[in-house]
């Protein structure tokens, strides 16, 4: 048996079973495991290069990655959305038309890359960028020659195959960003960290599925997965727009140190809360496919994903800002400490992403994408308006406010409403369900608050200290409250245990 077999015979020997809810149950461990991997081997990659590289070198590596996003996200077709969406089972006559699609796609963004990076450099007067653009434009090109049959992992929510593909690249992509580094620490070896995850998981793709592509295009399909994607395409290109406009921004009206800052913060402030709601929109976008005909169970099915994510992200969100003074020099270095105060402010952008993330997967289920991108156009517009007077006024501090305060309002309560009407869910009970984690994380903060008062320690005891405390504090709080309210998380828990065993 070859090593290809044996692989494959270990992952069918734990694929979920059950109902519908079972395997997304099931499934969302798997996810958890995938965004934890993942985003721990990123985290820590980068942690171990911030005590190695300046943040001017980020800031360089922001701009690569910055033209890398705009131009995946202009040209987004929502191709893997459509095909999840579809009802039925079998997608294999939609994946050679899919697979050209995004090999195409692929040669375009890298060949735009290469010959734009001299203007994108000069945008930014930041020459030294050039040579990092080009190359990072591989990544797009080995993306769209993957094997296209490894949409049925997300469709099938066969998470665990999910999980092989995925973290076999996070372990790729910190063994060659940091063993670069050792030898020569430069801004390279964030470059080829990246490149090499993605020409690793081009041929690991082939390894786990079956599936092989044939150039071979239909101009019926493509126009039919077009169609659904073009307003995947329209919120991709929205979506750019207000989540790294303000990086583009950042780093053409400041500088690329302060673009440094800015997306350091950024990732570190938004990694928790959003991947743990990212995990429970990618594994609740195809469960809430299969549920589209059935909205009495899709309703109860995105309040308690709704009660869940708010449970786990909400103190995340709030315990990074308080525990970012003692972080960020402990940690990073005292090099990094002017990105404080905007991690702070991005922690709650973090937090209010995160509980309305999971809405975007229930509008793609019901065939509405079209509400995304419209919605994104309003964030837009906010956005635009307020980034330059706030970024003249108080640098990166300022384009973190308007961040937050645009989330803030109007989109979170628009959400809602929106929401609201396509499920017949009133809007107070998605309110309700964030009301109870926030009184359990009031009390988290204010009592590490007056714990970190009372304490004469180094700032590397005082973190060791606070995270765990912060954990415990919370979990108490939560219990009580779900014994004397409505709030019923432990009854939510139970049952992901029953799922599980």
């Amino acid at each position: 048996m070859t090593v290809r077999d044996r692989l494959r015979a270990l992952l069918d020997g734990i694929v979920p079973s059950g109902s519908v809810l079972d395997r997304t149950v099931q499934s969302g461990v798997w996810a958890t495991a995938i965004k934890v991997s993942s985003r721990f081997l990123q985290i820590l990659m980068l942690i171990v290069l911030a005590r190695v590289l300046a943040p001017r070198q980020f800031g360089l590596m922001g701009i690569a990655l910055v033209s890398l996003s705009a131009t995946r996200n202009f040209s987004k077709i929502g191709l893997k959305t459509a095909l999840i969406q579809r009802r039925n089972e079998n997608v294999d006559e939609y994946l050679d038309t899919a697979w050209c699609l995004e090999t195409g796609r692929g040669v375009v963004i890298f060949a735009v890359l290469f010959a734009a990076a001299p203007l994108i450099g000069g945008f930014f007067d930041e020459p030294n960028a050039v040579p990092l653009i080009r190359v990072i434009g591989l990544g797009p090109l080995l993306f769209g020659l993957r094997n296209p049959g490894i949409v049925y992992f997300r469709k099938d929510l066969e998470f665990h195959k999910e999980f092989v593909y995925q973290v076999s690249g996070g372990i790729v992509q910190f063994a060659v960003g940091v063993g670069y580094a050792l030898i020569s620490p430069t801004v390279w070896a964030l470059v080829f960290a990246y490149v090499s995850a993605d020409a690793f998981k081009f041929g690991l793709s082939y390894v786990v599925h079956d599936y092989r592509p044939w150039p071979s295009f239909d101009v019926s399909i493509a126009r039919e997965l077009i169609d659904y994607g073009k307003w995947i395409t329209a919120s991709s290109v929205l979506y750019f727009l207000y989540r790294e406009g303000d990086d583009a921004f950042v780093g053409w009206f400041l500088s690329a140190t302060a673009l440094g800052f800015y997306q350091y913060a950024y990732r570190i402030a938004d990694t928790p809360s959003s991947e743990v709601s990212e995990i429970l929109a990618s594994v609740s976008f195809p469960a809430y496919s299969k549920l589209q005909d059935d909205p009495v169970e899709l309703r109860q099915a995105l309040l308690a994903t709704t009660r869940v994510t708010g449970f786990i992200t909400i103190p995340m969100a709030i315990g990074i800002a308080l525990v970012a003074p003692t972080f960020v020099p402990v940690v990073l270095g005292d090099e990094w400490t002017p990105m404080i105060r905007v991690m702070q402010l991005l922690a709650l952008y973090g937090l209010f992403h995160s509980i309305t993330r999971n809405f975007g997967s229930v509008w793609k289920a019901l065939d509405r994408p079209d509400v995304i991108a419209k919605l994104a156009a309003v964030r837009v517009a906010c956005i635009a308006a307020l980034i330059w007077p706030a970024a003249a006024r108080f640098g990166i501090e300022g384009v973190g406010l308007v961040v937050v305060g645009v989330y803030a309002f109007p989109m979170l309560p628009l959400d809602v409403y929106i929401l609201s009407k396509m499920t017949e869910i009133r809007p107070l009970l998605f309110f309700r369900e964030w009301f109870y984690p926030l009184v359990g994380a009031g009390v988290m903060f204010v009592s590490l608050r007056r714990l970190r008062g009372l304490m004469d320690v180094t700032p590397l005891v005082e973190l060791v200290v606070l995270i765990p405390t912060g954990i415990v504090v919370y979990t108490a709080a939560a219990l009580v409250l779900s014994q004397v309210s409505p709030w019923k998380i432990e009854n939510d828990i139970r049952s992901i245990a029953g799922s599980l065993s």
